[in-house]
């Protein structure tokens, strides 16, 4: 058991490593030019096999912090990627299956993130603070998921601006789990809370400037 943990550690480090460098490289750079393309395949990959590596070590080990991360990071490059194939939605596109599952096992996890944290902080214990962050913004991810699939558009480039903002915050949770595993003088929830809380403005700075202000027509069902 421990040389397979070994191995999955490896994988894990490695790819978040890949994740983390691709990253970082993506958002100081120009967007969208075939140089962006190329970095933010090796970025998804990356992220895909670190968070699947982080899901196995954290049942593994029982580790609650691997388990937030890698279910967190998995959902946010999962359908920041799945978006760029999701551009017609407003037109009466259907999400795939795989769509749906992502949705509502977002939506599982975040309820129990929600009611663990709650019940951790009934305990005192003020992780259940991180917990609850995390849950609810997965849940109000999720909804909005939920609304884009039913065809409630608002911009005409929602795709666009929803891969943005995934793809920033799965590079968020890369950076929050680097600070997490090496801090040595932040408070806990500081280095959980803080790219979180600095990077978090990029996502609407470019959201604003990439959005295409334009509505689109309303399907209803």
């Amino acid at each position: 058991m421990d040389t397979l943990f070994k191995m999955v550690l490896s994988i894990h480090i490695i790819a978040g490593s890949i994740g983390l460098f691709t990253g970082t490289i993506n958002i100081i750079r120009k967007k969208g030019d075939k140089q962006h393309v190329l970095v933010g395949k090796f970025f998804f990959y990356g992220m895909i096999l670190n968070a699947i590596a982080g899901f196995i070590m954290s049942i593994m080990h029982h580790n609650i912090f691997l388990l937030i991360i890698a279910v967190f990071s998995f959902y946010l490059t999962a359908t920041g990627q799945r978006f760029l194939s999701l551009k017609k939605l407003d037109k009466g596109q259907k999400p795939k299956s795989i769509d749906w599952i992502l949705t509502s096992t977002m939506i599982l996890f975040a309820l129990f993130f929600i009611i663990y944290g709650v019940l951790l902080m009934i305990s005192h214990n003020n992780f259940g603070i991180v917990l609850l962050v995390f849950g609810m913004i997965s849940l109000l991810m999720a909804r909005k998921d939920i609304a884009l699939y039913r065809g409630k558009i608002k911009f005409k480039n929602y795709w666009l601006l929803l891969h943005i903002q995934r793809m920033i915050g799965a590079y968020i949770a890369a950076l929050t789990a680097f600070l997490v595993v090496n801090n040595t003088y932040l408070p806990s929830i500081v280095a959980w809370l803080m790219p979180t809380v600095i990077l978090t403005p990029l996502i609407f700075y470019w959201s604003r400037k990439y959005a295409i202000q334009k509505s689109v027509k309303i399907i209803t069902e």
